[in-house]
This record gives C-alpha cells, sequence and structure tokens, in this order.
C-alpha cells in the first residue's frame, strides 16, 4: 500500500487530501492507496472570512466546521501535532508518541501571527487574523464614536491584502456611521509605499489619498507604549491612537520550526515549480509553509493543490509526475463595504487590479460563501 501523509487539515491539507481521494479513487478503493491528513484542530476556521466578523459582516459560526465534515469520507483522519520526521526510516512522530509511515509526505501546516513580537500590542491594541482577536475588535468597533485609528502592518503574513481591505473597509464602515468627520485614519507600512508590489501599492495609495487616509511608510513596528497609548516604530516615530489595530509578523508552524529544514522564521525551503522540500524528493510542501515568493493565501494552496494532486496520481501509477507549478496567484481586495477589485498574477506576470466594482464584491462574496465545495476540490 502506497501512504500519502499529509500534514496539517487547514485549508490546503484539506484541499490536497479531496482532489486525491477523487482523483485516485479507484486505488483508494482498492487498498492500493492510502490518503491521511493528520490535524491538530478538530475545527476548519475559513480565515479570510475574519476580515468581516469585526464589521458584523460574517458570524463565527458561518466560518467553521469540523475538520472530520470537510474531509472525503475515503480520507483517513487522525488528531495530533506532528514532531518529528525522520526522512531516512520516512516516518513522522507525533506528540503521543504515534509513528506514522509515509511513501509520500506533505507539509502543510500553515502559519500564525505573531503577536508577542509587539510588545504591548496584546494589552493595547488590536488583531483580526484569529477568531478571538475578530470578535474583540468587533466589540471595539461596537463603541468606537471617532479618534486616531491605526493600521499598522508587520511582515511577512498571510492574506497579503487584508490590512488594505480593513483600512478601505474600516474608512466606508466610519462614514456609514456618521463618524468619519471625528476619524483620523493613519494607515503604517514597513516598506516605501503601501504595498509590496507597485501596481496595487498605486491603486491602495489613490483609494487613500481620495478618502484622506494617511500614510508613514518605513515603518518598523517596535512596540506598543500603553501607558501613553502610542505606536513606536524602530527610528523612533511614535504615533498616537485610540484604536490600533495591528497585522503582527507571521512564522511557521512549531513542527517546521523543529524539523531541522526551516529557516528561523518557519519557512519550509520549497522548490517553486515541483513544490518538494529542498534536497527531497518525495517529501512536499503547499500552502503558507512554503518560503515561495508569492502570496500567503487560500487561492495559493488551491492551485498548488491541483498540480500536487495530479503528480502524486501520476507517480502512484508509474508515471513521473513533471506538472509544474508557475505561481499562480487570484486575490479578490475589497476596497470598501460594497466594491472590491480583483489581482491575477505568477511568476512571470505581476498583477494589475481593475477598476473597483459593485460586481467584484458580490462576487467575492459569493467566492466566500463557496469555500466549502472548493475545499472538495469540486471548484
Amino acid at each position: 500500500m502506497k501512504e500519502i501523509l499529509i500534514i496539517g487539515g487547514g485549508t490546503a491539507g484539506t484541499m490536497l487530501a479531496n482532489r486525491l481521494a477523487r482523483d485516485a479513487a479507484e486505488e483508494v478503493r482498492s487498498g492500493e492507496v492510502r490518503v491521511t491528513v493528520l490535524s491538530n484542530k478538530e475545527e476548519h476556521l475559513y480565515q479570510p472570512g475574519l476580515l468581516y466578523i469585526p464589521f458584523r459582516l460574517k458570524k463565527p459560526e458561518e466560518l467553521m466546521r469540523k475538520v472530520k465534515d470537510v474531509l472525503h469520507p475515503s480520507v483517513r483522519l487522525l488528531f495530533g501535532e506532528a514532531v518529528h520526521i525522520d526522512v531516512e526510516r520516512k516516518i513522522v512522530t507525533t506528540d503521543g508518541g504515534r509513528r506514522l509511515s509515509y511513501d509520500y509526505a506533505v507539509i502543510a501546516t500553515g502559519s500564525h501571527p505573531n503577536p508577542e513580537q509587539i510588545p504591548g500590542l496584546s494589552e493595547a491594541g488590536h488583531i483580526f487574523y484569529t477568531l478571538d482577536g475578530a470578535l474583540k475588535l468587533q466589540q471595539a468597533l461596537d463603541t468606537f464614536e471617532g479618534g486616531k485609528a491605526v493600521v499598522a502592518v508587520g511582515l511577512p503574513h498571510k492574506c497579503p491584502v487584508a490590512p488594505l481591505e480593513f483600512t478601505m473597509m474600516f474608512e466606508d464602515w466610519a462614514r456609514k456611521k456618521g463618524i468619519r468627520e471625528k476619524t483620523d485614519i493613519t494607515y503604517c507600512y514597513p516598506l516605501g509605499r503601501p504595498y509590496g508590489t507597485e501596481s496595487v501599492a498605486d491603486l491602495a495609495q489613490r483609494e487613500f489619498d481620495q478618502r484622506g487616509i494617511q500614510v508613514e511608510t518605513f515603518f518598523y513596528m517596535e512596540e506598543v507604549d500603553v501607558a501613553k497609548r502610542e505606536l513606536v516604530s524602530m527610528d523612533g516615530r511614535r504615533i498616537p491612537f485610540d484604536l490600533l489595530v495591528v497585522i503582527p509578523p507571521h512564522k511557521g508552524a512549531p513542527f517546521a520550526l523543529k524539523s531541522g529544514f526551516a529557516d528561523e522564521d518557519g519557512w519550509m525551503p520549497t522548490d517553486r515549480h515541483r513544490l518538494t522540500l529542498l534536497d527531497q524528493k518525495d517529501i512536499f510542501v503547499i500552502g503558507d509553509a512554503t518560503n515561495l515568493p508569492i502570496s500567503k493565501a487560500g487561492s495559493v494552496a488551491h492551485f498548488e493543490s491541483e498540480i500536487l494532486a495530479a503528480n502524486l496520481v501520476d507517480r502512484i501509477r508509474g508515471g513521473p509526475g513533471e506538472r509544474l507549478y508557475h505561481g499562480k496567484v487570484f486575490c479578490f481586495i475589497e476596497t470598501g463595504l460594497d466594491r472590491a477589485t480583483y489581482i491575477a498574477f505568477d511568476y512571470a506576470h505581476p498583477p494589475n487590479p481593475v477598476t473597483p466594482s459593485k460586481t467584484i464584491h458580490w462576487a467575492k462574496l459569493a467566492y466566500n460563501n463557496m469555500h466549502w465545495l472548493n475545499l472538495q476540490g469540486i471548484m
């Protein structure tokens, strides 16, 4: 029996498992192949939906499903935390001491925000990259009646356009609530423009200029001064706030950090086309866990899982499995509460945002609602 072990039950791992279960259905039914997902969580959270929680546009229950309910019935689901991978013996050990053998292993352990990296953030600021953080920010918005609002970004982080989306949605929300004239909004970014890619930065700058949103560039967060309620940069700039929303730098999962393969921030060195772990032919990496020079976003997991599933099925059937991933990404960008744009790009072609519209906003909402079909590999 060929064992395919997927470490991680998030978007990337679930999409891949479901595609394999469908595309290799004959081999799975006959017992020639077994697909196993090792998940450290029992519930699947649709993370892009967290953006809507602070504005009461989504409820938590709309974003969550049991992991067992979103996996194909033929996929074996195990719960636990991977703690070690023995590449010589092809064995993954879990925190419970279980030893799982594999013929092909896929690391899909994702990434997570690291708010501890910004001293004072937990006492005086908010994040929306976790469900708990998004709900606390929702409560803060419920009572916010104007003042100095600051959105500050650390790098790297998943869903790179989300900070821009939140800022523009917040500005629109303040306008609709009737407190925009009493609200100053400042957006802080570590680079010399409000986004890393020039075309998206140009879009953001135009939108910010039209809406009176101030931009602080080359702003590297050092700490939050809780007593003075000021955000402090490494070069000594201090920005006062009444409401502080921070996107802290992200890191890879603990397993990645302990694996011996990842860099100091937990990103796995990954072949940009074949999605193999560096110097390994039977271990693959997909989703946020990679060190690839592309967005850490759900669409990346989607496109990577298509390529990797096809290659694994081909290898199981005796083929070379040589389809290549070319860095394909697709992202919607909310530019307010009822307008959006989108970008599509790959390694060779930079993004070019289209004109924001209500139609694209509704397309994004529809896409959000179809996430559960997307997980099944149907779309």
